[in-house]
């Protein structure tokens, strides 16, 4: 109703003006007959508003679709209850409905641009990983300083190419999600045993502690991954040797929890509210020419796609803790 009178004010304020210049020609010409001019203006005003209420109601569905706010993009170009018989009402229907049709099948045609993109990704990462296996086998057995360098280089390029393929298929995540109750010891285990030669070569001391023999409902694969990730950033912001990676897990009220914790440089308080946006290095990036800013990045999302929670605490020159909360289906209706 608001935006009926809105549109029509303009044609009120121009019935007016022709009405006043009209009554004043006939009355400049002699005409003083004030009953029959104000008889005629009545008769012409009950014109005007009969035609207004014919308007209002014959577009009352076309402008109560424009007053609401659409749902989704599709809503206007959809078909309504209401059949509209306003000609500026189903031309607007028609024009909607084709430029609708129209970004339909450009986006789909993006999509499939992205889908071949992704593919192609994928496929080249796997091509990728089969030399880097060969050359691994090659080296690993030789006890020269520059074969164990070529071994580090290529655990670091896996680690890329691995974070690549995670990219990759974190919009297509439910497609390879397998949730299956885990024993985290193991799987904190298991993953600290596959860093021993980054834990070597920085000469870092990881530290596990479990309480009990937790179990949680996870993804071994993702879940994986994500330790891999704060393992890394543990072992790359310590920054000097002889220092440890705390590895804790315990019971809290909302779920079961397992802490990753540093010896190193710590984040700075300005940084930590941003280090969850991927791309974000902060001041240790300047520091630390290796740090992407994806890692935190992706274990964040990857957390929040397998119904965890990811926390972080630091303190600049006495380390970082990542915390995962493995959360209880109550705390997630809690929250």
């Amino acid at each position: 109703m608001k935006l009926f009178i809105r549109d029509h004010i303009p044609l009120v304020v121009v019935y007016a003006a022709q009405l006043f210049v009209v009554t004043l020609v006939y009355r400049l010409d002699g005409y003083r007959h004030t009953p029959i001019v104000w008889y005629a203006a009545l008769l012409s005003g009950c014109m005007l508003a009969g035609y207004l209420a014919w308007r209002y109601w014959s577009c009352r569905t076309f402008y109560a679709r424009l007053e609401k706010k659409p749902e989704s993009i599709g809503d206007w170009a959809s078909d309504g209850g209401d059949a509209e018989s306003s000609p500026l009402a189903a031309g607007l229907r028609r024009l909607l409905r084709e430029q609708y049709r129209l970004y339909r099948a450009e986006l789909h045609q993006y999509k499939r641009k992205i889908d071949d993109h992704i593919q192609f990704i994928n496929q080249w990462v796997h091509q990728m990983k089969i030399p880097l296996s060969v050359i691994h086998l090659i080296v690993q057995d030789e006890d020269d300083e520059r074969f164990a360098a070529i071994g580090d280089e290529l655990d670091r390029m896996k680690k890329g190419l691995e974070t690549v393929l995670v990219t990759a298929r974190l919009d297509t995540f439910e497609r390879d999600f397998h949730a299956e109750t885990l024993d985290l010891e193991t799987v904190v285990r298991t993953a600290v045993s596959a860093q021993k030669r980054l834990f070597i070569r920085s000469r870092l001391f990881p530290v596990v502690r479990i309480e009990g023999r937790p179990a949680v409902v996870s993804d071994d694969k993702w879940l994986h991954f994500v330790l891999t990730q704060l393992l890394t950033n543990a072992i790359r912001y310590s920054a000097e040797p002889n220092r440890h990676i705390h590895l804790n897990a315990y019971a809290r009220e909302d779920g079961t929890v397992l802490d990753v914790r540093d010896e190193g440089v710590g984040i700075p308080s300005s940084d930590l509210p941003r280090v969850f946006e991927p791309y974000f290095t902060g001041e240790n990036g300047r520091t630390f020419p290796e740090s992407t800013g994806m890692g935190l990045y992706l274990a964040n999302q990857i957390c929040r796609k397998l119904g965890h929670r990811l926390e972080i605490e630091s303190e600049p020159g006495a380390g970082t803790t990542v915390r995962i909360v493995f959360q209880t289906l109550q705390s997630r209706k809690v929250m």
